[in-house]
């Protein structure tokens, strides 16, 4: 990876977009599903306390819910946006391009993707699997990607500005419109979402706790 996309992964794995890694696997694994969750939903599928579930989902105040309180998007989303992902046979939206390629990672699963920047209207459709990026059309399309100072309200700083354009060409204008942005290739998108899952599928590991044996051992 380029040291700039390094730094985005440190930066989106670190806590300065928000995310509690603790609870992002559980939460889109739930939301995967295609179905609103829950909160008690997502307490017990986090193996956390209610109070900390409700305080990790404060810090990312872009959170979304259904009238019922009930959360439909964090990253992926039941809304409609123009980032369309499809796995296990759900139709499913993320908030920006670069989470159509954490996703399937994290998830395990192979996808179907379909994205178009709004400025122009031309599609770009990838597949992917397990063994990485299957098919990209057109073969031209790249990802946008920033940088921003300030990553506490990821959605609007980081997400906004990260999509899939049909081609360098295309990208010009946002490119123009957007001096500290640049474009990476699908692949290089794809590797990055990749590290990006695997840094948070480490983190939220749970770790073993040492269990004392009939009382002969003690906490260290």
């Amino acid at each position: 990876m380029t040291n700039e996309t390094h730094q985005v992964t440190e930066r989106l794995t670190s806590g300065d977009a928000g995310l509690e890694t603790w609870l992002w696997l559980p939460l889109m694994k739930l939301l995967a599903q295609g179905d609103a969750v829950d909160i008690a939903d997502l307490v017990a599928a986090s193996g956390r306390p209610a109070e900390d579930v409700h305080r990790a989902l404060a810090a990312v105040p872009e959170t979304e819910y259904d009238g019922s309180g009930r959360i439909i998007g964090q990253g992926l989303t039941l809304r409609s946006t123009p980032h369309r992902l499809e796995v296990n046979g759900e139709q499913l939206y993320t908030w920006c391009a670069l989470d159509t390629l954490i996703l399937p990672a994290a998830l395990g699963t192979s996808a179907r993707i379909e994205s178009a920047y709004g400025a122009t209207g031309i599609p770009v459709r990838v597949s992917v699997d397990a063994t990485g990026v299957t098919s990209v059309e057109p073969a031209t399309a790249v990802v946008s990607l920033v940088n921003p100072e300030d990553m506490s309200s990821v959605r609007s700083a980081f997400c906004n500005q990260v999509h899939f354009f049909a081609s360098l060409e295309e990208a010009k204008p946002w490119l123009d419109s957007h001096p500290g942005g640049s474009v990476i290739s699908v692949d290089e998108a794809y590797r990055l979402g990749t590290s990006i899952a695997e840094t948070m599928l480490k983190e939220t590991t749970p770790q073993r706790s040492a269990q004392p044996d009939n009382g002969a051992h003690g906490c260290c």
